[in-house]
């Protein structure tokens, strides 16, 4: 018996010809791994929850992860990233989903609950909040050994995780997915990157001439800031780290302090992982210019102070969807896409299915991986393993085609010895 609480069945036609579409590109994930967990059966008996955003290729994961055998349950890790109709059809095929577009906090962690009240064995977290509310909620499963082990896989969550490590408060063995190379050089570079299309969709502007201030500077940000460049536009980089402010400059930008950005701003786009990237008073409010567009793509939303803007603004109208005009006081307006949420997953549909192949191949590995280790999993933050690593790079290669050398054995005893010198 599936369990579920989606908003239209009656999508679930629609939902279908988006994973087929996601998952012919996808050859990794939806392919190779997933017949081969279909033979082996590698999970069966394990139940995954999933908090994640639900979407086409979402849906793929989740197709591989009941192909090994495992009874899968999803819920949204974000309100507004749940496509619908994809979730219609992933209940047709028996997968338990608790996830529709546009819920309420209180539906948000209610969908979180009904996957963790399935008892799962593995969690796989998008910004942490399925996995801490395990923490907080159903200690059970976790002093009764039920989670045997979990995932994260984006930045946001990684350095919750980190601090709640720090405090002595991570109970169960955790593997940042995100900071495996598979993920963060590809999914969080090219896939946030591409996500600046969401401006163009939102208000459908020109980047060509227009200063676009690009916060933080990570991997997610890096690829921004290329890809408004590459589109013409004038772009300025704002950041708190020393090191990544002079990679910023010495790759050709600007680099100056965000008050300074505001009043030259076009276009703002944060991905810092980090709250009130723009400060919430009303003398950095009153910088803003006249029309800027502002979008956060990062997981929560508050890099953009959407509350404080709400409470400020004299009137807010919708112009599109997902588009609000806000008047200020003194009659400037500006432009908020999303709601301050993850303006990439909402105005567009996320990352590349090309890119998603490799994230959602390295949580299928390393799912199978957490259950033949499950007896040697200490609790605290785990490494994914290089091989894994290596293993869903040589895979998404081979399907692209693509061959490259390998280490000779004298070339392999060079690099790993050090008796040979000058």
């Amino acid at each position: 018996m599936v369990n579920y609480k989606v908003a239209d069945e009656s999508l679930a036609e629609k939902g279908k010809e988006a994973l087929y579409i996601a998952e012919n590109k996808m050859p990794v994930t939806a392919k190779v791994l997933r017949d081969r967990f279909a033979k082996e059966k590698p999970l069966e008996g394990i139940t995954i929850a999933g908090c994640l955003h639900v979407t086409k290729e979402t849906g793929n994961l989740a197709r591989t992860l009941k192909a090994g055998g495992a009874e899968v349950y999803l819920c949204g890790s974000n309100p507004l990233s749940t496509q619908d109709d994809v979730t219609a059809a992933l209940v047709q095929e028996g997968i338990n989903v608790f996830a529709w577009h546009g819920n309420t906090d209180e539906e948000f962690y209610w969908c979180i609950r009904e996957c963790l009240k399935a008892k799962p064995n593995i969690l796989i977290d998008d910004g942490a909040d399925m996995i801490v509310t395990a923490h907080q909620e159903f200690e059970d499963l976790i002093k009764s050994g039920t989670i045997i082990a979990c995932q994260e896989e984006t930045t946001t969550g990684v350095k919750r995780f980190r601090a709640m490590e720090k405090q002595g408060k991570l109970k169960i063995p955790l593997f940042p997915v995100n900071d495996a190379r598979c993920k963060n050089q590809f999914d969080n570079e090219l896939g946030t990157g591409q996500g600046i299309v969401s401006a163009i969709y939102g208000m459908h502007i020109l980047f060509a001439g227009k200063v676009c201030v690009i916060s933080g500077y990570g991997h997610c940000s890096s690829g921004m800031a290329l890809r408004a460049r590459g589109l013409g536009a004038n772009v300025v980089v704002t950041e708190v780290d020393p090191i990544k402010a002079l990679q910023a400059k010495f790759a050709g930008y600007q680099v100056m302090p965000i008050a300074e950005a505001l009043p030259i701003a076009d276009i703002i786009l944060t991905a810092t992982g980090c709250k009130h990237v723009i400060a919430p008073t009303k003398e950095m409010f009153n910088k803003l210019k006249d029309g800027v567009i502002l979008g956060n793509l990062g997981h929560f939303d508050i890099e953009i102070p959407t509350k404080e803007l709400y409470e400020y603004a004299k009137w807010i109208k919708p112009i599109r969807s997902n588009v609000e005009e806000l008047t200020f006081p003194d009659g400037k307006r500006v432009y908020l896409l999303a709601k301050g949420r993850l303006a990439n997953l909402v105005l567009s549909e996320g990352h590349p299915s090309e890119i998603m192949d490799m994230s959602f191949a390295l949580q299928s590995l390393m799912s199978e991986y957490i259950v033949k280790n499950k007896d040697s999993l200490k609790p605290g933050m785990l490494e994914v393993p290089t091989d894994i690593d290596d293993k869903v790079g040589f895979l998404k290669l081979k399907a692209m085609g693509v061959e490259i050398d390998t280490l000779t054995t004298e070339q392999y005893n060079y690099i790993h010895g050090y008796e040979e010198g000058t």
